[in-house]
């Protein structure tokens, strides 16, 4: 699977907004983050690579949906081309997602298209309290949920479950893909 460029830009200037919103320094949040402060800093000058697990932190650090970390702003009417959208890849497993939609502060809700190939699970941390996962298969098979009680699917079907207390993905075919919506609370 071929390894996307993150959208350094969008993240760059969302992190700078973000991080000046909350009123923390780049050393509080990189504390607050679990990152070194020069990563961070390469992250805001647009610099860095991040992966899911670093945006991830840094969202939980500032108390904000991942998505809201790598959307670009958002015209009135919007196509996103299947294969086109900011994309990112996770550093332990072979794992892309794309972002469709973040939800304004009013829905409070992420659409994504994630890309998955056997091999090493996509092992998530807990996300912000109250967070909340819907999943449908779209092809191949996935193995997803909670850490401790995962379920298998296939194309069509449909799981929920907590977002804020470790879960994981797992293909268990070449090229299963699903959607995602991502409830915050």
């Amino acid at each position: 699977m071929q390894q996307p460029a993150p959208p350094l830009a969008t993240i760059a200037a969302a992190l700078r907004r973000e991080r000046e919103r909350v009123g923390i320094s780049l050393a509080e949040l990189a504390r607050r983050a679990g990152l070194a402060k020069s990563t961070l800093s390469q992250l805001e000058a647009g610099t860095g690579n991040p992966s899911i697990e670093t945006l991830w932190s840094l969202g939980v650090a500032l108390g904000v949906p991942f998505s809201r970390l790598v959307e670009p702003p958002v015209p009135s009417v919007r196509v996103i081309r299947a294969g086109e959208g900011p994309r990112l890849a996770a550093d332990r497993a072979d794992f892309v997602s794309t972002l469709l939609s973040a939800g304004s502060p009013h829905t409070r809700r992420d659409l994504y298209v994630m890309e998955l190939e056997p091999g090493k699970p996509r092992e998530a941390e807990a996300h912000n309290p109250g967070s909340f996962e819907h999943v449908v298969v779209g092809a191949g098979r996935l193995l997803a949920g909670p850490s401790g009680e995962p379920v298998e699917l296939a194309p069509g079907d449909y799981v929920a479950f907590p977002g804020d207390a470790p879960h994981r993905y797992v293909a268990l075919e070449p090229h299963t893909w699903a959607f995602l919506v991502m409830e915050h609370r």
